[in-house]
């Protein structure tokens, strides 16, 4: 299932902007004091890095990934997520628009 509203959410009106604008997000605080962010990545090849845990939940586009410490990449797709664990990194590769919505833990 794909997440396409997030209700009663608090958006900074202000993108974050990442690796030359390959990927653009805006912070999200919801109602219950939850934070999130949703973005896209452009077609790229890009390595991120977690302090907290984090889902990845794949909104429109795909991606493959891979997580620090493994060798087979994975792919994700619209309906799908994949967990990050905190203070790792994990590499994403793009070649169409990556829609995502980040749950922080």
């Amino acid at each position: 299932m794909t997440t396409t509203h997030l209700q009663g959410a608090t958006v900074a009106t202000q993108a974050s902007v990442y690796f030359d604008g390959k990927c653009v997000s805006h912070s999200l605080t919801l109602p219950d004091g939850s934070k999130k962010s949703v973005g896209v990545v452009l077609p790229s090849e890009l390595t991120f890095g977690t302090a907290a845990p984090e889902v990845m939940e794949c909104v429109a586009g795909s991606c493959q990934y891979l997580l620090s410490g493994e060798a087979e990449w994975h792919s994700v797709s619209a309906g799908q997520s994949f967990s990050v664990p905190g203070d790792s990194k994990f590499q994403i590769r793009v070649t169409e628009a990556f829609h995502y919505i980040c749950h922080y833990a």
